[in-house]
């Protein structure tokens, strides 16, 4: 037989109280913190594309007739890729410059948040003297609904002299040439006076040889 035992609580008897962590001041701060969390973001995740430009000259000397590389160099540091970019250079007519490797006039289809992409063309100078190296163009969509696209301008290397050939063939060109033909001119005073001097020795020799066997 099982009994059943049933405690009532006195009228006057009171309870112990309980606190908790979790209390409706607490719960409504935690939630705020969460959405400004979740809306900050989302804010980052959606800011526009946005590249840094720059364009270097990569040779240490000028030359008219020699090649000069140029490379271009896009950073994306925005928060999503950009499309469609397209980079010109329209600083380079065909009167004063020659195009001997890559191109003026690139299109890359996308590039990531935080990534990079670099374009190298090499050009060949037709005259000498003075020239300013400016800015290339680009242009890029800064997100995947954007209606309108974004223009840029690189960073300008400056003004830069191109010297002629002649002068930098005089400089440091190893010269074999003119070596060769120092050469040639100078055997004459070496040569002859090593043939009259064993002509003489020889002779010398000969008069001793006889005069030792008499």
């Amino acid at each position: 037989m099982i009994k059943i035992i049933c405690v009532r609580a006195r009228k006057n008897e009171k309870r112990p109280a309980t606190t908790s962590p979790f209390t409706m001041d607490n719960w409504l701060k935690i939630c705020l913190l969460v959405v400004f969390a979740v809306a900050t973001t989302g804010n980052e995740e959606a800011t526009p594309a946005k590249l840094l430009f720059s364009k270097q000259i990569l040779n240490k000397y000028l030359v008219e007739g020699m090649d000069i590389v140029i490379k271009y160099s896009l950073f994306n540091v925005g928060g999503t890729a950009a499309l469609d970019v397209q980079v010109a250079d329209n600083t380079f007519g065909p009167q004063d410059f020659e195009v001997v490797g890559g191109q003026l006039k690139v299109t890359i289809d996308r590039i990531a948040p935080g990534s990079n992409a670099t374009h190298v063309v090499v050009i060949r100078p037709s005259k000498f003297g003075y020239f300013n190296f400016t800015a290339a163009e680009v242009t890029y969509l800064p997100s995947e609904n954007a209606a309108e696209a974004l223009v840029g301008l690189s960073s300008e290397p400056g003004q830069g002299a191109i010297v002629p050939f002649k002068e930098y063939d005089r400089k440091f060109s190893p010269h074999l040439l003119d070596w060769l033909s120092f050469a040639v001119m100078s055997m004459p005073s070496l040569v002859l006076p090593f043939a009259l001097w064993f002509s003489s020795k020889s002779k010398y020799e000969a008069v001793l040889t006889q005069k030792k066997d008499k």
